[in-house]
């Protein structure tokens, strides 16, 4: 037995929220929103600190890549979120939406309707700015962005030694220009975070026409011909399935969404057969062109406590930071992932921002590893736009079986100047007066590093990603693009995806807010192709 609906979205992430909100506004509209992952009561969700603990937890996918050669034949964590409001429940928290240039060309890839200018409203319309309203932030949208609630000395330190390096000012990285050094925005109000299902899925759960179900684990699309008609999934042991009159929207994310097209028949045809799938449509772009921005950082020792690492180490102050977060919503309990960013440009050639750094004013052994015992800080320095292209393949037709993940990071010569730019350009601004200062020693890489082929090597063998996997299910016009500008899954009817896997390139900045955007629009398109219904 199965229930009928008009529109089918899976995956309540940061894409799938916007689109289930949108296309139910309509009540005339049944719409289901299916979710892998549990209902998002955990309380470290809504701390902003609490993506220290979430990402390598069970709200995670805990997804692991295979080795790559690229980086010393490791094995990388990619935490991705399994809960309602997906990654953007787990994250670090960054409002970041990529530069003006990134979406000029999707546009001039042959993808209408993807200029800055033509997204710029749904950003606007997402958006409910702290600081009001101007031409480009919006006011009374879902997504609550708001300033960091506390500076702190170091962090103003690192922003004074970046001016002293050449590096402008920029107090808005969303506005008119990147380039520059400031603070991050977050996804965040009030010292709680605002994941995409608190900003769009708490305020209209109760509507009539919209269902949400949780713990529904999508197995694969069913198809009358090439026209997606339904799905089969999994629920608390019950295996289930629902259809869909109008469409079905695929909001899994850049591992998710190809997974299950692959699953369903929609992919590699050889590399399909080869597993058992029956092929429904050939379509050679399903899980190539990954792109992924990649990151090694700088561990600073202090010579005065001004870390987060001394605030936890201290029984004292670790009780007045609860304390404080308790009764007023503030101190290190608030902070995300990024307290100063920097966008610059490191190679000569570049015409705009190619590194970005995140500077983070603690440091731990590793992702979710213990702070380290002294004083520390640390400045994470990620490539832009990477030209290396990995893949993500289902090595079975079991769909509980984690696909194959291969970044194939550091594989072209533009990438590894990237990150030894980058970290040079970090150290100039560590090693400038104003915060030289509180410096007693760099831990890593370390004084001994110096030399070109000392960095890469330390990049190669220490670095990691910065969770913005993309591209996956790649819009564009050629025989390799999965999607058209329409998100329409090429070759089929019925179906789109709408998340970070259509990216024809990853943006320049942290994925969440665009990934937003990419929902917003998404619906948008649905409704206008459906009459405006």
């Amino acid at each position: 037995m199965s229930e009928t609906f008009d529109y089918i979205v899976v995956g309540a992430g940061s894409a799938g929220c916007p689109v289930a909100n949108r296309l139910s506004e309509n009540p005339k509209n049944r719409v289901l929103l299916l979710e892998a992952g549990p209902k998002d009561r955990n309380i470290w969700i809504h701390i902003p600190i609490g993506y220290y603990r979430t990402m390598t937890s069970a709200l995670s996918w805990g997804y692991n890549t295979e080795p790559d050669e690229g980086i010393a034949g490791r094995s990388l964590i990619w935490p991705r979120g399994k809960v309602l409001g997906g990654s953007s429940a787990i994250n670090g928290l960054v409002y970041m939406r990529g530069q003006r240039q990134d979406y000029d060309h999707w546009r001039q890839l042959g993808n209408a309707g993807w200029g800055y200018d033509d997204l710029l409203p749904f950003f606007r319309k997402s958006e409910d700015q702290e600081r009001g309203g101007d031409e480009f932030h919006g006011v009374g949208g879902p997504l609550q962005v708001s300033d960091i609630r506390d500076r702190r000395e170091i962090c103003d330190a690192f922003i004074e030694a970046a001016v002293e390096s050449g590096i402008p000012r920029n107090d808005d990285f969303n506005g008119a220009e990147q380039e520059g050094v400031g603070q991050f925005q977050t996804t965040s109000a009030n010292g709680r975070r605002c994941s995409a299902a608190t900003g769009y899925l708490k305020p209209i759960r109760n509507r009539a026409n919209l269902r949400i179900e949780t713990g529904a684990m999508v197995l694969g699309l069913l198809f009358e011909g090439t026209r997606a008609s339904g799905i089969h999934y999994s629920q608390n042991g019950q295996e289930k399935a629902a259809r869909a009159n109008a469409e079905i929207i695929l909001s899994g994310g850049a591992i998710n969404s190809p997974q299950l097209l692959q699953l369903s028949g929609v992919g590699p045809a050889d590399h399909l057969r080869a597993l058992g799938i029956d092929v429904v449509h050939d379509s050679p772009g399903v899980g190539r062109d990954l792109q992924d921005h990649y990151q090694a950082r700088l561990v600073l020792e202090l010579n005065r406590p001004l870390s987060v690492n001394d605030d936890v180490h201290n029984p004292l102050r670790l009780a007045w930071t609860a304390l404080r977060y308790a009764l007023f919503r503030r101190g290190p309990m608030t902070f995300s992932a990024g307290h100063v960013g920097v966008f610059t440009r490191v190679l000569p050639e570049s015409a705009t921002p190619d590194a970005q750094v995140h500077f983070i004013p603690f440091s731990a052994t590793k992702l979710g590893g213990a702070l380290h015992p002294y004083s520390g800080v640390t400045a994470s320095v990620c490539q832009l736009r990477p030209e290396s292209r990995g893949e993500i393949m289902i090595a079975s037709k079991d769909p509980f079986a984690h696909p194959k993940i291969l970044p194939n990071y550091l594989s072209t010569d533009y990438d590894r100047r990237i990150m030894v730019e980058g970290l040079k350009m970090a150290r100039r601004i560590t090693q400038s007066p104003a915060f030289d200062k509180y410096v007693a020693t760099e831990r890593e890489p370390g004084d001994a590093v110096v030399d070109d082929e000392a960095l890469l090597a330390y990049a190669r063998e220490k670095g990691n990603t910065i969770f913005h996997p993309t591209s996956t299910c790649r819009m564009g016009n050629d025989p390799h693009a999965v999607v058209d500008e329409r998100l329409r899954v090429r070759g089929i009817q019925g179906l789109r995806v709408a998340d970070c896997s259509i990216m024809p390139t990853v943006v320049s900045g942290n994925t969440n807010a665009p990934a937003i955007m990419i929902g917003e629009k998404c619906a948008a398109m649905v409704l206008e192709d459906a009459g405006g219904r």
